[in-house]
Order: C-alpha cells, then sequence, then structure tokens
C-alpha cells in the first residue's frame, strides 16, 4: 500500500524530522485482530470509525484504544503466559504487558461483545449477548466499571493464552495525535457471537483478510496502513489456529512510520519484513 503524499503533508512533515516542530506524546494502546474461520482464509472483524472521529475518522479499524490507568490492576485474575513473558515479545516492562494484554481484552469486549475469559484457566465464557452482560460492557465503556471488578464479580479470569502478539506500529510524529499501539491477535471463541455495539463506530462488519485488502485497493473500504497491511499479512495464512501458531514466541519492535523519497514519489515508510509481501501485492494488481 504505497500511497503518494501531497506536497503540504511532505513540507510539515519534514519540519519534525528536522526538529522544527515538535512531535505528540504518543499515548498507549492495544488493539486486537479478532479472527474466524472463512471460506477464503481469516476472517477479521472490522469497525468503521464515525467520519466525524479525531483520530482515524471514516477508516475502518480492529478493536482497540488506548490503555486505562486501572488496567495496571496488579490483582487481575490472570491465566496463561505470565506478565514477565508479555513484557519480553512486547518489548516493554512487566506493568505495562498487564496493562496492555488487559486493555486488548477490555476493548475487545466493549467493541465487539466477544471477552476472552472464563470460569478458569481452560474455559471460555460461551455467551455474553444477555442484557445482564451488556450493561456491564456499557458500563466499562463508561469507565463507571473497572475491569478487575468485572471480572472478579462475575468469578472469571482473564484467558491471556488466547492472545498472540503480532506487531507494534506509532503514529508518524507529524500527526497531532499519536498512539503507540501494540496489535495482537485472538480467534472468536466457540459459541460467541460479535455485536455492532460499540459508540465509536458507524457500522462492523467481517471480510476474509484479502477481500478487506481487496476492497481498500478499489476504493470500497478506507484503512490507515497499519490495518491495511496486517491484514495483507493475515491472509497469508490458512486458519485462526494459523495465525496463533506464528505468534509464538514472537517479539515485536515498535514501528514508527515516516516520510521517505521527495516530491511525487514521496511515500509512508513500510517495516522491512514487510517489503516482500507489498511488492508482491503491487505486482499481482499491475
Amino acid at each position: 500500500m504505497r500511497v503518494s503524499l501531497p506536497p503540504q503533508l511532505v513540507a510539515h512533515a519534514r519540519e519534525f524530522a528536522e526538529g522544527r516542530r515538535t512531535p505528540a506524546e504518543p499515548l498507549d494502546a492495544a488493539t486486537v485482530i479478532l479472527t474466524r474461520t472463512g471460506m477464503n482464509g481469516p476472517e477479521v472483524y472490522l469497525l468503521r470509525r464515525h467520519t466525524t472521529m479525531a483520530f482515524a475518522g471514516g477508516m475502518c479499524v480492529f478493536p482497540g484504544g488506548g490503555v486505562d490507568p486501572r488496567d495496571f490492576d496488579r490483582s487481575v485474575a490472570w491465566a496463561g503466559p505470565s506478565p514477565s513473558v508479555w513484557a519480553e515479545q512486547l518489548g516493554t516492562g512487566e506493568e505495562m504487558a498487564r496493562a496492555l494484554v488487559c486493555a486488548a481484552v477490555r476493548e475487545t469486549f466493549e467493541e465487539s461483545g466477544v471477552l476472552l475469559a472464563g470460569a478458569s484457566g481452560s474455559e471460555v465464557v460461551a455467551d455474553t449477548t444477555g442484557a445482564d452482560w451488556e450493561a456491564d460492557r456499557r458500563a466499562l465503556e463508561a469507565k463507571d466499571l473497572a475491569f478487575t471488578s468485572f471480572l472478579d464479580r462475575r468469578g472469571l479470569v482473564l484467558r491471556t493464552d488466547l492472545l498472540g502478539v503480532w506487531s507494534a506500529w506509532c503514529t508518524p510524529e507529524f500527526e497531532p495525535r499519536r498512539f503507540r499501539t501494540w496489535f495482537f491477535v485472538a480467534a472468536l471463541p466457540p459459541g460467541q457471537r460479535t455485536r455492532d455495539v460499540s459508540t465509536e463506530s458507524s457500522s462492523v462488519t467481517w471480510l476474509s483478510a484479502r477481500g478487506a485488502c481487496d476492497a481498500v485497493d478499489e476504493g470500497d473500504l478506507g484503512m490507515m496502513p497499519p490495518t491495511y497491511l496486517t491484514c495483507l499479512e493475515v491472509a497469508q495464512h490458512a486458519s485462526p489456529d494459523d495465525l496463533l501458531a506464528a505468534t509464538r514466541g514472537r517479539v515485536v519492535e515498535m514501528f514508527t512510520p515516516a516520510v521517505e523519497g521527495e516530491g511525487a514519489d514521496a511515500t509512508i515508510s513500510t517495516p522491512e519484513r514487510l517489503w516482500p509481501l507489498v511488492e508482491a501485492r503491487e505486482a499481482t494488481r499491475g
């Protein structure tokens, strides 16, 4: 996904690169590539953000959002890899790793109704569509309820083993609103259903990862480069299980896109590991 940048944006970005402007401090965030088995490879769950949103308005995104101070709660009921193991894979300290995993699970529930938790480390909630679940989801979304309290009250533990680390992206320095976002991957648990519940989205959909890339290339969907490139990566895998297997032992480094090239050839940089995928995609589309 290489898009030529308008001259005014290139000039604006250069001011940051040359130290003439100070970048905004990025906020920490987590997003989850929620997947399910499809006829044409893994399908991904996408939310189209309201066009009025200050950040990524009108874009299709995965469920996710900023880390809440209460996500750092050490008392959260936890099953799966320890925070120290997550810290190694995420490239953070243990406190931040714990908060990112909690934020990933919390935001997925808030924005899709899917909950990666269960009564024990070997169980997962089978259905979250009842009115009582919806009341709790709304309370979490409004920050009237802490995630730890929500789990404790329901006798649930966080199933961190249902997540895998995928990548990490930071918003370019020239953007006024910036996020350091860690991407996780998860499979839709058996019996659970996604629901159009997020107040930040105008619509939701399941699409094959390959179909999502096609829709962006054809101008039918809007996506930020990290979302598009992630879909391109997901499309290389056969199933959600295959995706999760690819995350075992995976260690990620934060990548901050920057403007590269000059004039009409100026584009946003892409992680080197993705160059072959991008080039192959461009070759197939002529």
